[in-house]
């Protein structure tokens, strides 16, 4: 029996890439297996009954409900178990950086898998104290050179009689993060020589290529000496003065870039800066340029920028003019997203603003002078006694984001749960009921987690949170309403008699869910002893956990009816040979070219390095009828944004992580619902603008290309074509995808796990016309 169904092609190749762990015998998990391990260690964690346990359990099993990405990797790991490596769990945090140990914590999340938000706005860092010493670095030693019964674990610092210092870097996560701050730390202290010589001695980090135990992968400290010497750098370059907001954030993305070129799939990052700081809205300006030939070049100097979305943080509502200038800057160049504070904040406190009225009266005095609405958030405690002054503090800071913006917070860490919504009948409430029932266990179990550090630990006990999500939300509405709702999206979701009695059902469905997600984690709480989250639902972007169901990505619709799916390997990937006799075409990667700047077209060319899997996909409501006739690259803005915040307003109480492509006609329209939706406190906190790549111009072997039907049913069956040979060449009635990898498979062969934020977003997204398609099956 197939693992995975039909409508999600591209399950085995990111299950099997992204969540499936070696087992003892050098083989890799099946989902069952993978998911028993998860759930399991989740039920252990959350003292769940043998009831809930069984629930969740089921609602795994059968696809409706997922853990997080880290949690589906870590879960059930002996690394797992450990306190030190709880952070492991959480695919998204926020740090405020207000002193020098964030840098430490944000990068050591970093090396756990954890996606990092960071705090710049000027208030934060302003906290950070002047850099007062330059640092020259005299030499790096290489890695690998003491083996490892004598390499150190940790770093250690040696003060030389010539007054140079001496940086014994550990081989460990510790070993590198403590040597990453101790350099900052050294330019931050006074020194009478004003510059101090430093040696760097990576001997006894483990070379390339040697295994990495418990957390997965290998070593890989190619961008190590890189990441000193560029830190050093960045140091040196404020010498006499605080670090301004770019070079913070420089800071933290060269650590981050190389923890990316480690053992991390990939790293996501979220940079929050005050609204009028100017060098940081124009940061990401030439980062990247054309030569003469037109070929393409960053920045070095830039380059780890590109580890991170910035968002300029507004604490009060926009001019119309700087809001459509805004979604101007980001149809150019996607850069420049606005955050509305006042809404993130007031929704962090819903359990002191309760009620529409009370967060109106917050918001508006916070419009006004924010030490009044302070004051009014102490006076609405006060029933429970007198506010401490560092909750307070805390509580007017809940504003920071995780990198895809679908969590509100400050300092926090948050545990995801996704509801695989395309998954459920519409008219089955029972099976609705129990999988977010399920959601709502998996993220409140992980409440029991206790953070050793202590702002992380802190923010847990004062205001614990938790993200029931849910994806597939535009499949569920087409096989709920069929083809007239999809023909009311295309209009522009206007106000008629049927509008109004799709909008009441949405609300419905929408409301129905998060009271159950309410009342589930309540209830958990209160028997646990726990405190009580105060906000619950979101919806995150959802990336690959969308592809092993056939997901439309949480609440956006599909590229299209039918598209390729292009996913991106390593050449050497077993997972490449075995989705090729699977039936898939392979072709080189968009980084495979030749010195002039063109693709590669050969697989077998040596400069080829990584490769794309190419998957026919059809989404699971393709064939319903009437439902092949609109096309859904000409979805209006007034459509996205109508159905985004029906979710922001009637399921989420965090945040709806939302992309909203849009044409250069459309951004006046788009600028007026995005300032009306401030003006008016209707919900909008942030959100991604992305032009259509139609309405600028297209690129070559990008994740997604529409096609039509025709193509479709071809590529489809010489894809079955394939399948239906294996049989008779492995000897038997049937053979699982695993069977075909394991013929390729190698027990060395480095699984990493998935990454803290595994969403589209990190992905370039574009549409292509239909006759673009290669083909090369």
């Amino acid at each position: 029996m197939p693992e995975f169904q039909s409508s999600a092609p591209s399950a085995e190749a990111v299950f099997y890439r992204t969540y499936s762990r070696r087992k003892a015998d050098g083989q890799r998990e099946t989902f069952k297996e993978a998911m028993t391990r998860c759930v399991s260690s989740i039920a252990d964690v959350g003292l769940f009954t043998n009831e809930e346990k069984s629930l969740v359990m089921d609602q795994a099993l059968n696809q409706h409900c997922f853990p997080s990405g880290r949690a589906f990797w870590v879960a059930g790991t002996e690394w797992g178990s450990q306190q030190k490596n709880f952070s492991g769990w959480y695919n998204c945090t926020s740090t405020n950086v207000n002193e020098i140990s964030a840098f430490r914590h944000i990068m050591e999340l970093a090396m756990m898998g954890s996606g990092t938000g960071a705090m710049l706005e000027q208030s934060n860092i302003n906290s950070l104290p002047a850099i007062v010493t330059q640092i020259n670095i005299v030499s790096v030693e290489d890695a690998g050179d003491i083996l490892p019964p004598d390499r150190l674990e940790q770093t250690e610092f040696l003060n030389l009689d010539n007054g140079n210092i001496v940086v014994y870097v550990g081989d460990s996560r510790e070993g590198w993060v403590d040597a990453y701050l101790g350099i900052i730390e050294i330019a931050a202290e006074f020194s009478a020589k004003k510059t101090v010589d430093l040696i760097i001695d990576l001997g006894n980090v483990r070379p390339a290529g040697e295994r990495l135990q418990g957390f997965g992968g290998t070593a890989n400290p190619v961008k190590l000496e890189d990441m000193f010497r560029r830190v050093v750098g960045i140091l040196n370059g404020a010498y006499g003065r605080r670090l301004n907001s770019v070079e913070t954030c420089l800071l933290i993305d060269e650590a981050s870039a190389c923890v990316v070129a480690g053992n991390i799939r990939r790293s996501a990052g979220m940079r929050q800066f005050s609204s009028d700081d100017t060098e940081a809205a124009d940061s990401k300006s030439g980062l990247y340029s054309q030569d003469e030939e037109g070929n393409w070049r960053v920045d070095p100097k830039k380059e780890a920028l590109r580890m991170a979305n910035h968002t300029l943080c507004f604490h009060t509502v926009p001019d119309f003019d700087t809001v459509e200038e805004s979604i101007k800057k980001q149809f150019y160049s996607g850069e420049g997203a606005i955050q509305y504070v006042p809404e993130a904040i007031a929704r962090a406190n819903a359990d002191l603003l309760c009620n529409p009225q009370r967060k109106k009266q917050f918001i508006d005095l916070y419009l006004q002078d924010k030490n009044e609405a302070a004051e009014y958030l102490e006076a609405l405690y006060q029933p429970s006694g007198v506010m401490d002054p560092k909750e307070l503090s805390h509580r007017l800071s809940r504003y920071g984001l995780n990198p895809c913006g679908e969590i509100i917070g400050t300092d926090f860490h948050c545990n995801l749960a996704e509801i695989h919504l395309n998954t459920i009948d519409p008219n089955d409430t029972q099976a609705q009921d129990n999988a977010f029932k399920a959601g709502a266990l998996q993220v409140a179990a992980l409440l029991h987690h206790e953070f050793y550090i202590d702002r992380y630990r802190y923010s847990r006990e004062i205001d614990p949170i938790v993200g029931v999500s849910f994806t597939g939300l535009f499949d569920f509405f087409v096989h709920a309403f069929g083809a007239p709702w999809l023909d009311w999206m295309m209009k522009g979701r206007p106000s008629t008699n049927l509008g109004r009695k799709f909008i009441k059902r949405e609300h419905y469905y929408l409301r129905r869910w998060a009271d159950i997600v309410r009342y589930t984690v309540i209830n958990y709480c209160d028997k646990h002893g726990l405190r009580r989250p105060n906000r619950l639902t979101t919806v995150q972007p959802a990336g690959t956990k969308s592809l092993l169901t056939g997901a439309s990505s949480g609440w956006h619709p599909p590229k299209a009816q039918r598209f390729i799916r292009r996913i991106t390997f390593g050449k050497s990937d077993p997972l490449v040979s075995a989705l090729r006799d699977w039936g898939y075409s392979v072709i080189p990667a968009q980084s495979a070219k030749d010195e002039n700047g063109n693709l590669l077209d050969d697989i077998l060319d040596p400069r080829v390095q990584e490769v794309l899997v190419e998957i026919p996909t059809e989404v699971s409501w393709a064939n319903l009828p009437g439902c092949d006739q609109f096309d859904l690259s000409k979805l209006p803005v007034s459509s996205q944004w109508g159905l985004y915040m029906q979710v922001q307003n009637y399921y989420t109480e965090h945040n709806t992580s939302a992309t909203i492509e849009f044409r250069e006609e459309e951004i006046p329209l788009l600028a007026k619902l995005i300032h009306e939706s401030m003006q008016l406190g209707t919900g909008y906190i942030s959100a991604a603008l992305l032009a259509r790549f139609d309405a600028n111009e297209t690129f070559p072997r990008l994740p997604f290309e529409p096609i039509k039907k025709d193509v479709y049913d071809r590529w489809n069956k010489t894809a079955e074509t394939y399948r239906s040979a294996l049989p008779a060449i492995f000897k038997k009635e049937e053979v699982s995808f695993l069977e075909v990898l394991s013929t390729y498979d190698s027990a060395d062969y480095e699984l990493k796990g998935s990454a803290g934020c595994d969403s589209d977003k990190c992905l370039a997204e574009s549409q292509k016309d239909a006759d673009q398609v290669g083909q090369k099956i």
